[in-house]
């Protein structure tokens, strides 16, 4: 984050009117774009979301959650929050 002088990088009308409410005071401004969700860029959203999907869809067939357990290395816990999740 760099600073710039409100003088040389905004119209005389918006500084004016941003005075009224902070003169003298430092003000962080956002950018425009917002931030990618995690792992929306690496990948790793997708990968989850579909073991999570296999998960669910073999809890449905029977497999029970201590062997779903064992065979994805989550808890018991992890895998119950999966599967009852209504998503």
């Amino acid at each position: 984050m760099n600073y710039k002088k409100g003088s040389e990088v905004l119209p005389a009308h918006l500084l004016k009117e941003i005075q009224e409410y902070v003169e003298g005071t430092l003000v962080y401004i956002p950018k425009k774009t917002s931030k990618a969700g995690w792992g929306s860029i690496s990948g790793s959203r997708q990968l989850i979301d579909r073991r999570n999907a296999t998960i669910k869809r073999l809890f449905k067939r029977g497999v029970s959650i201590a062997d779903l357990a064992e065979q994805y290395h989550l808890t018991e816990d992890t895998i119950r929050k999966i599967v009852y999740r209504r998503k």
